[in-house]
């Protein structure tokens, strides 16, 4: 299995490994709870390298991107990034990811678990002719995320760079020793959150800075499952588990979001109008607190007395919240928070009642 720039690092901090798509990355540090406190009170660190990461260049790179992804990069300048999806022609999500629009490319970055899903799916789309070049950099550029109330601050002291006023859709770029690394703005826990984007060879020396720097204020790593328990409990939906063929992105409430109604055509363009002009969305992403300390798996079935309604995409226990919460899809006329449903786990169902996401909010 592939793994990151600093996996020994993560061996050093006696990190507990599992699969992530094809990379071997951190699941927890031996304390998953304490790291998602350190998070929500503190600050932490954590290696994102496994994510997929693309470069489009050359004359027809916004356009020929443009006319494939569902959301408006024409308006982004330099040093901006947004959201967006790529659809099937059924409106169904393929890919979710952000755009970052650089001097001289475009950089692309699934949000999620995904591999290099979003290369793949787009090479399939560069026509010959077409006077745009896509390059693969999920295995030469890492991500480090730097998430929690000191988030600014820890990166000031290691870095001598003021991110406290960068906002959610933009980025800025910062010499490393001769490598240009990205900080961004971005939506991962809740807290403070801030990627940084950096060839390979810097990954270790950017992630010593930190960890010297953070020393002082309790920086801990955490691996996946906080990340998970975090990104639940700030409500944040993400590629695989909750985005991908089986809803289209109104369902997961990405309107002006992920999706742009007014640019013009592009692969399923055509439903989420629709959707929008006649308010025909089927089913909606909603919170679910679960009365039970059973973490329903991905799929489990979500019931309306007899009548089977929806399906759970992510579940988690809360340490912040101290409940067991869950991510759902269920038809829309049981989406109001406060509905009362059950989610089926190996044959029993636990009561639950719909809450509006977030579940929790810095």
């Amino acid at each position: 299995m592939k793994q990151s720039a600093l996996h020994t690092t993560h061996q050093q901090l006696r990190a507990l490994f599992s699969p992530a798509e094809e990379w071997e990355m951190p699941v927890h540090y031996g304390d998953p709870i304490a790291e998602h406190h350190a998070v929500r009170t503190g600050v932490g660190i954590a290696d994102l390298s496994h994510r997929g990461k693309l470069t489009v260049t050359g004359d027809d790179r916004v356009t020929w991107l443009q006319s494939i992804i569902s959301n408006d990069i024409l308006p982004l300048q330099s040093g901006d990034w947004l959201y967006s999806s790529f659809m099937t022609h059924k409106g169904k999500m393929l890919s979710y990811f952000r755009v970052y629009r650089l001097e001289e490319s475009l950089l692309v970055e699934d949000v999620g678990e995904a591999g290099a899903v979003t290369h793949d799916t787009f090479r399939k789309f560069l026509l010959y002719g077409t006077k745009a070049k896509m390059k693969n950099c999920g295995d030469t550029w890492g991500i480090i995320l730097v998430s929690g109330p000191k988030a600014p601050n820890l990166i000031r002291q290691a870095f001598g760079v003021d991110v406290a006023g960068l906002k959610t859709g933009n980025f800025l770029t910062h010499d490393l020793n001769g490598q240009s690394a990205l900080l961004t703005a971005t939506q991962e826990t809740g807290e403070h959150d801030v990627e940084i984007l950096i060839p390979n060879e810097a990954m270790n020396q950017a992630w010593s800075r930190l960890w010297k720097a953070g020393q002082a204020v309790g920086l801990r790593a955490f691996g996946t499952e906080a990340r998970e328990s975090l990104r639940i409990e700030a409500g944040i939906p993400k590629l695989g588990p909750d985005l991908n063929e089986r809803i289209v992105p109104p369902e997961a409430n990405l309107e002006g979001k992920a999706f742009s109604l007014s640019k013009g055509c592009y692969p399923g363009q055509e439903v989420v109008a629709r959707m929008d002009t006649y308010g025909t969305v089927k089913r909606r992403l909603v919170g679910l607190v679960i009365n039970s300390e059973t973490i329903p798996p991905p799929d489990a079935k979500v019931f309306s007395d007899d009548r089977e309604v929806g399906w759970v995409s992510s579940a988690t226990h809360s340490p912040t919240l101290n409940k067991t919460l869950a991510f759902a899809f269920p038809l829309r006329d049981f989406t109001a928070p406060g509905t009362t449903l059950q989610v089926e786990v190996d044959g029993q169902r636990h009561p639950s009642v719909v809450q509006a996401l977030p579940f929790y909010s810095a």
